[in-house]
């Protein structure tokens, strides 16, 4: 053998060799390796691309890797070995994240994060066109690109500065497009009633952190007794018929969701003094924990507040005493528990009928109160009382009167796993309480005199259970005492799990209702003795489930389809007792402790399917399919009958 062939047969051996270390040391690197991979989003769950994501070594500050987000939002970064890093991720407008693990060897981890919105003076991209800018995140309402229906997000930062400070949500979701709100007696200062998109309330979904909230009677809702402004920390309004995941009683009429407040990271203390129209007062004070006790792991705020006003209807007076605590501990980066509570003391003057002011005595609207607009008695009360005293100013102040106590309570646990998946559980409570005592109101139209009663106005004050007119003195049940109580429990639950091809949402609702309603003819003169039998009284008990699937498929960097399915049921059981015929009759024995039970169900799925394509940065376009369901609404004059719910 020559020496050349010699030469190339030992560097072809040599090169065998080196090959095969190369491999082998491969093959250990890629079973010793490890990747880090996530999705980052904004505060509001939208996603955010083209974010910077760097991983340095703990005890190092040389950068390891970096990348940026794709348009999902979604990075990976591999080939890490065993030991300590920090992981930071920044984007213009936003606070930096910060966090720091450790990597086992072979071991792959999932790490999403959300970015807070950054200090305004620093230097940042402002484009209101892009989803994820500082413009956007700033503006008083907002309408996101991403977006698979017809939305509208009313910011903290409008409510708190450009809403009368006794505003309720009512008021705030105004601004939303083809919204409005009535109130007859001033902003904040009654039950507001909101319509949308030609929905009257009852048929749209209002819920609270994601928590539906609705009185049991119908799905309606108590704008003045539960969420005023102070509690509200923006407002996501969907004016769409919502996916499977929209749970409630009514979201095809759209849903409107109140979020509270975010939580401070600096401690600081607010106080706020408002003074308007009507003598309306308010006193508010706010204190935010920020990082009291070090660590980032505990933060809370209080706020509480007083209200009076004399309101603009005469003598519909109203009184609100509230407050509000929300907490957050955090046990790491992943898992957090979250809770609050809002307590409410309402106190008012309010009739029991839709009054103008001018039926409320205070005809300075206009008009002159005459014919139609004449007064109500127990409004501009046409009363005698015993004592000769002002009629007016002594029974428009004892005879109508609401006590409303509220609370609303809830306890989230969020966990983020392996493998992107994300947990939400959610149990709450709440309770409403309204007493009233308020007349039964009646127009007294016509002028006369009884027994030589002194007139006011021109028009006879009679005694409190007649009403007087030419025809003579009629008796008059004139009071009534009412009463409605519901107290709920329930809980909601979500799974998700985000991938680079879409987001898997699997969820449960579940709530437990309790109500007691009664009706009964009452004497305000006598102490408010009530009649043996009332015009209706009744407990009923509601369950009610939804549980849903839906997915949401990233089909193109441009096209998202998001398809899902519901399931809806509602169980109801009542227990009505005997009346005076207004409602069920005496039941054959005018006992008042006889009653009657019923119940009935309703069930049914309801699919959706919607889709969202992005033709540019700044227009995209959607489209929308979805079926909804009412809860078995609970009336006095039907529910002796099977109750029903319909698509």
């Amino acid at each position: 053998m020559t020496q050349p062939t010699l030469k190339r047969r030992a560097a072809g051996l040599l090169l065998f060799v080196c090959a095969f270390v190369l491999s082998a040391v491969s093959v250990y690197a890629q079973t010793t390796s490890s990747t880090l991979s996530g999705i980052v989003t904004d505060a509001k769950g939208g996603i955010l691309a083209d974010v910077a994501v760097t991983v340095t070594a703990t005890d190092s500050a040389a950068a390891i890797r970096t990348t940026k987000t794709d348009a999902q939002g979604h990075f990976t970064l591999s080939g890490f070995k065993a030991g300590n890093y920090t992981v930071v991720i920044t984007g213009p407008g936003f606070r930096p994240s910060r966090r720091t693990l450790r990597l086992a060897a072979g071991q792959d981890q999932d790490l999403s994060a959300s970015l807070a919105l950054g200090d305004v003076s620093q230097e940042v991209d402002v484009s209101g066109n892009e989803v994820g800018s500082i413009a956007s995140a700033l503006a008083p309402m907002d309408a996101p690109l991403d977006a698979r229906s017809a939305r509208t997000e009313i910011t903290q930062h409008f409510i708190q500065n450009f809403i009368s400070p006794v505003a309720d949500f009512g008021e705030a979701v105004e601004m939303s497009p083809g919204t409005f709100t009535t109130n007859g007696n001033g902003v904040g200062l009654g039950q507001s009633s909101t319509f949308f998109r030609g929905f009257p309330d009852g048929e749209y979904d209002i819920d609270f952190d994601g928590i539906p909230f609705y009185d049991t009677n119908t799905p309606t809702h108590h704008s003045w007794a539960f969420f005023p402004a102070q509690f509200l920390g923006g407002i996501d309004f969907d004016r769409s018929p919502g996916t499977a995941s929209t749970i409630g009683p009514a979201p095809f009429g759209g849903s409107i969701h109140l979020l509270s407040k975010d939580l401070s990271p600096m401690q600081n203390v607010r106080g706020q003094f408002s003074y308007g129209s009507f003598n309306t007062i308010l006193y508010d004070g706010e204190y935010d924990s920020g990082d009291l006790f070090g660590g980032h792991k505990l933060n809370f705020q209080i706020d509480v507040h007083h209200l009076r006003s004399d309101g603009y209807q005469t003598f519909n007076h109203q009184t609100r005493s509230a407050g509000a605590i929300k907490m957050q501990y955090k046990f790491s980066d992943k898992t957090y528990l979250t809770g609050f509570s809002g307590v409410i003391q309402l106190d008012a003057s309010t009739p029991n009928f839709s009054a103008t002011r001018c039926q409320m005595f205070g005809a300075a609207a206009g008009y002159a109160c005459t014919g139609a607009n004449a007064f109500f008695a127990g409004a501009g009360i046409n009363f005698l009382l015993t004592d000769n005293s002002d009629p007016v100013n002594y029974l428009n102040n004892q005879y109508n009167k609401n006590h409303v106590p509220t609370d609303f309570e809830y306890v989230g646990v969020h966990s983020e796993f392996g493998h992107n998946f994300i947990l939400d559980v959610k149990p709450y409570t709440y309770n409403y309480d309204n007493g009233q005592k308020f007349t039964n109101a009646t127009p007294i139209t016509e002028a006369a005199t009884i027994n030589g009663s002194k007139t006011y106005n021109g028009l006879a004050i009679a005694p409190c259970n007649v009403q007087v007119s030419k025809k003579g003195v009629t008796a008059l049940p004139c009071g009534i005492d009412k009463y409605n109580s519901y107290r709920k429990y329930g809980e909601t639950s979500n799974i998700s799990q985000v991938s680079r091809f879409g987001i898997a949402r699997v969820g449960f609702w579940y709530e437990w209702a309790a109500t007691n309603r009664h009706q009964t003819p009452s004497d305000p003169l006598n102490n408010w003795a009530n009649q043996a039998l009332s015009n209706f009284n009744e407990s009923f008990w509601t369950n009610s489930y939804q549980p849903y699937f839906e997915y949401e498929f990233h089909a193109t960097r441009h096209l998202n389809i998001t398809a899902g399915t519901k399931f809806s049921h509602y169980n109801i059981a009542t227990k009505q007792f005997a009346d005076n015929g207004k409602t069920i009759g005496g039941l054959g024995t005018n006992n008042p402790n006889t009653f009657i039970t019923n119940s009935g169900t309703y069930s049914a799925w309801l699919p959706s399917i919607d889709a969202n394509y992005r033709l540019r940065t700044n227009w995209s376009v959607y489209g929308q399919v979805s079926t909804g369901s009412v809860v078995p609404p609970s009336k006095s004059s039907t529910i002796h009958r099977a109750p029903q719910a319909s698509l």
